[in-house]
């Protein structure tokens, strides 16, 4: 991607180039062709944060709310991200996944999300008795589990790219503030300044720094998690055929220690879910009534993070026989998580507008498979408020 100079003025600033301020740049700038949209990107690079350290996996819908926004979205951009993957010949597969109950007391959760997917309308999803699911991973062990065969992989890294080569991005320009006009507003940043009609900021963990900026209102406030990543070691790869999940745990948006097939053909093992302590989200009142409801949580992660037996332990209850001695680092994730002030951990996609700017205030897991049907909500936003 060659380097574009900082335009002095666009239609549309898009503030964030991950892959849904890119997929919202594309999509703006396909409705009109003759409208200038530019991308401002403080990063060197494109997908340098959340797009560019996650599992990779293409989520079929399975776990949202009917009804939300994650729900409909996920659905719908799934299909499209398979869509532009193969039309654009990206690294993808629709290896399938199982979520596996391995006692009678996960049977209640199994049968909440079965009726989460249908009602979502997640295609070819089949349950499983434990004789079906070795079926699908001989070496796999449960009572019962959910298929999906639409789930899969990607390398989004690779999406982000190929849709930066459809817009207009200027690198290594960070946006630091926000100034209404008559007829639209004025974004300073590292270069100077760009005039635009209106701005979508798609900043991930920055979203409420940016937010704020613009004179949002500071809640929710993005609380970043790392999560790192084991994987199998090459000789115990042929353990996992796909991607293998547990029945989560619904009070929280993390699923627990996974394994996962990449497509470099590495298989991921976990993540931990620990909270970055940023000064942002240390003198967040929200932080601390989420610590206090989740401690114990809190607490295992930890010993995950600690002990790589810990985490084979919990994988080895899908694939008996992992051990510590199977797995080898991989690499950290990012998450970029919304907290309401009151502790809440907020589960749905959520935009506000501040004048002529349009935010994206949390789109975490799955907002990467859901970029493409995110990118046509914001898109009507946007152009709403121009």
């Amino acid at each position: 991607m060659p380097y574009v100079p900082t335009p002095g003025a666009c239609y549309f600033a898009v503030v964030g180039g991950g892959i849904i301020g890119l997929a919202t740049a594309r999509e703006l700038s396909r409705r009109a062709p003759g409208r200038t949209v530019a991308v401002l990107e403080r990063h060197s690079e494109v997908a340098g944060e959340q797009t560019g350290h996650n599992s990779g996996v293409i989520h079929a819908g399975i776990y949202y709310t009917p009804g939300s926004l994650k729900a409909r979205l996920c659905v719908e951009g799934a299909r499209d991200l398979y869509a532009l993957c193969e039309e654009r010949g990206i690294r993808h597969e629709r290896c399938g996944k199982l979520i596996i109950a391995t006692t009678e007391a996960e049977l209640p959760g199994l049968d909440e999300l079965e009726r989460r997917a249908r009602a979502n309308g997640v295609p070819g999803l089949r349950r499983l008795d434990a004789r079906q699911l070795r079926e699908v991973e001989p070496n796999a062990t449960g009572v019962a589990a959910l298929h999906s065969p639409n789930t899969g992989i990607a390398d989004f890294a690779a999406v982000a790219r190929a849709l930066a080569d459809d817009v207009q991005v200027t690198t290594g320009c960070e946006v630091t503030g926000f100034h209404e006009t008559n007829d639209g507003l004025v974004l300073t940043h590292t270069h100077g300044e760009t005039r635009a009609k209106a701005a979508v900021v798609c900043a991930g963990g920055a979203a409420h720094r940016v937010a704020e900026r613009a004179g949002a209102p500071p809640d929710p406030r993005i609380v970043p998690f790392r999560g790192t990543y084991l994987k199998l070691r090459p000789e115990a790869r042929d353990r996992v055929r796909a991607l293998i999940y547990p029945v989560p745990d619904p009070r929280l948006p993390f699923l627990g220690v996974h394994l996962t097939r990449h497509v470099d053909g590495e298989v991921l093992v976990g993540p931990t879910a620990l909270l970055e302590p940023h000064r942002a989200s240390l003198t967040w009142p929200g932080t601390w009534k989420m610590m206090r409801r989740f401690w114990r949580t809190g607490l295992s992660e930890l010993h995950y993070a600690a002990s790589r037996k810990a985490v084979a332990r919990d994988a080895s209850r899908y694939v008996p026989g992992i051990e510590a001695g199977d797995l080898e680092p991989a690499f950290a994730g990012v998450r970029a998580q919304a907290v309401a002030r009151d502790g809440t951990l907020v589960d749905d996609f959520v935009f506000s507008v501040t004048g002529r700017a349009l935010h994206v205030r949390n789109a975490p897991s799955p907002g990467a498979t859901s970029a493409l049907a995110i990118a046509r909500v914001v898109a009507d936003r946007a152009e709403a408020i121009v």
